[in-house]
């Protein structure tokens, strides 16, 4: 990365994607429906069974101009969903401040280790034990969403939703490798815990991405 490009990063006018694409959202509150998704590259919370390991490193991926990849999916439909990598990792205020002027709703799914930019609409919060959500996201997060790995997974979730907003939706799902062991857990967990709901990857059921 030359330096100006490194500035143009900084300002979010440019943006590392490793991919974007139109399908279906396959989890949380919005589950089904039909959104276009912008996956930035870089992430460094390190979360071992991270299926998307190759968005990582940013350097990996094209810098693309963040108002054109606005267009390209406000073109498809008007939900779209940043995620990653991190994408909070990023300047986003370009970005989204085009896609607002294009009419959409924006989504973004964040562990929530950086500091917030941008003008987001729904914010599903995830948040990992590598790297805890800055406090003032908190507060801001629309749906809280805990990955379930192993039985102290449940003590961390519940540390968690105490300091989400009374609004605030509460997800558990399982890790994908693990959903076999998990999901009977959930179950229980939420039949004694009703105020949680489950998510359940289904774009990986319906085979899509």
């Amino acid at each position: 990365m030359n330096k100006e490009e490194d500035i143009l990063l900084k300002e979010g006018k440019m943006l590392p994607v490793m991919e974007h694409f139109y399908t279906l959202q396959g989890e949380g509150a919005h589950t089904g429906k039909a959104s276009y998704f912008i996956r930035l590259g870089g992430c460094d919370v390190g979360c071992h069974w991270c299926d998307v390991k190759e968005s990582w490193d940013p350097n990996l991926h094209p810098l693309m101009n963040a108002e054109e990849i606005a267009e390209t999916a406000a073109k498809h439909c008007k939900t779209i969903v940043l995620t990653g990598g991190e994408p909070l990792m990023w300047n986003l205020d370009i970005l989204t401040s085009k896609l607002k002027e294009l009419g959409c709703t924006i989504h973004i799914e964040t562990s929530g280790a950086y500091p917030m930019s941008g003008q987001i609409d729904w914010i599903t919060l995830s948040p990992k034990k590598t790297g805890l959500p800055k406090e003032e996201i908190y507060e801001k997060a629309s749906e809280l969403k805990v990955i379930i790995f192993n039985q102290h997974d449940f003590t961390f979730a519940q540390e968690q939703a105490a300091k989400v907003s009374e609004n605030c939706k509460l997800y558990m799902q399982s890790e994908w490798s693990k959903r076999d062991e998990m999901y009977p857990k959930i179950t229980d967990f939420i039949l004694a815990h009703p105020e949680w709901q489950a998510s359940v990857q289904t774009h990986k059921y319906l085979n899509i991405p």
